[in-house]
């Protein structure tokens, strides 16, 4: 069952909140009649984000589900208590986030968006090494490949959070620069890539590395934003200058002759 919720997270976060719900009206019942209104429902509320929290740190949650789940209850009741608005706006959001997140939810993939600093980098890195193909696994909305899409290069994209692909989808059209496809990076088909670019999270980058290495060709590069292979050395790490003091680490693949191509 603890797995369920760890793949699914998002039914994990729904049964913290139902679960703690009739604990904090067992508690909050017998203060009705003795504490104010406004108080009460002020204590209620953080309690219901307290015991949400803990339960999906029991389920194993990732940890930003622990501040989703304390915060959801006193948003909620904050809006109602200042407005009188309707709970089903929230669901709308709900559900939004589901859309744009579910790489989140499912794989611990969050939605990280490549800066102007490291995108100008690997379009330099395309030109130097003369690579005609590039793919980019969990693009986001797309940035990276409008951004290296022509003078001679293909560029592609492969996003498989359904808001976040159309947003990218709809961007990549009007531009007329790349190709953006929604599918799994599991699944995918790397076979003819020059690059394989990826900014993802350090929780799938062994498995990526382990389908990357099999299925490249011979002489292409892998290249992660932020994230190490474990227990693989890269080529070259490159330094950015950024804001965010961006690391680009580099994987060529293996020869045939299972030397490594520079």
């Amino acid at each position: 069952m603890l797995v369920l919720f760890r793949k699914t997270p998002i039914l994990g976060a729904i049964l913290a909140q139902v679960v703690a719900l009739p604990v904090v009206a067992a508690v909050t019942a017998p203060l009705s009649t003795a504490v104010e209104r406004l108080p009460l429902i002020v204590a209620a509320l953080v309690l219901q984000g307290l015991i949400a929290a803990s339960i999906t740190r029991i389920l194993g949650l990732a940890r930003w589900w622990l501040l989703i789940a304390f915060l959801f209850p006193l948003a909620m009741g904050t809006a109602l208590l200042i407005g009188n608005l309707p709970a089903w706006p929230f669901g709308i959001a709900f559900l939004l986030l589901a859309l744009v997140f579910s790489n989140t939810t499912r794989g611990r993939i969050p939605l990280y968006l490549t800066n102007t600093e490291t995108t100008s980098v690997l379009k330099d890195l395309m030109r130097d090494r003369g690579a005609s193909r590039m793919l980019d696994l969990g693009c986001g909305l797309g940035g990276v490949v409008r951004a290296l899409d022509g003078e001679g290069r293909r560029a592609g994209g492969v996003e498989n959070a359904p808001a976040v692909y159309l947003a990218a989808k709809l961007l990549s059209t009007l531009s007329g620069r790349g190709d953006i496809r929604r599918g799994d990076l599991w699944k995918t088909d790397v076979s003819q890539e020059d690059v394989v670019y990826a900014f993802l999270s350090p929780a799938p980058m062994a498995a990526l590395w382990q389908k990357l290495s099999t299925e490249m060709k011979p002489g292409s590069l892998f290249v992660s934003n932020s994230f190490a292979v474990p227990d693989v050395d890269p080529d070259e790490i490159w330094e950015l200058q950024d804001g965010r003091k961006t690391k680009l680490f580099l994987y060529p693949i293996g020869n045939a002759d299972g030397e490594i191509a520079g």
